[in-house]
């Protein structure tokens, strides 16, 4: 299974035809895939994936798609996700807030 999320971008339209309330991590992007922000709905989020991307999506000005996962283990894929992120280039998506997590490294 690959690390790093490799679902198919959506537009931000689709939310509403393609989500629905389950449990999982999504990432949003602008219109050249550049992650911007990476989130997931939990077992407390109202409307599960669909309201947490379309809820997040109004609040990234420049989120034109999104992609999701659905996982119940949504804690620890979106902290894999966000380490990868980080790793990938030394810092956090634009809209998420800086964090402690841990580092990944190759060694």
């Amino acid at each position: 299974m690959p690390v790093r999320l490799q679902k198919p971008w959506h537009e931000i339209s689709e939310i509403d035809g393609l989500l629905k309330g389950q449990m999982g991590v999504y990432q949003l992007a602008n219109a050249t895939e550049e992650i911007l922000y990476i989130g997931y709905a939990g077992g407390k989020s109202l409307y599960g994936l669909k309201g947490e991307v379309r809820a997040q999506a109004e609040l990234v000005p420049d989120a034109a798609k999104f992609r999701v996962e659905v996982t119940t283990a949504y804690l620890s894929r979106f902290r894999e996700l966000m380490m990868i992120h980080h790793a990938d280039h030394d810092a956090y998506p634009e809209y998420n807030p800086d964090i402690k997590l841990g580092r990944l490294s190759a060694e």
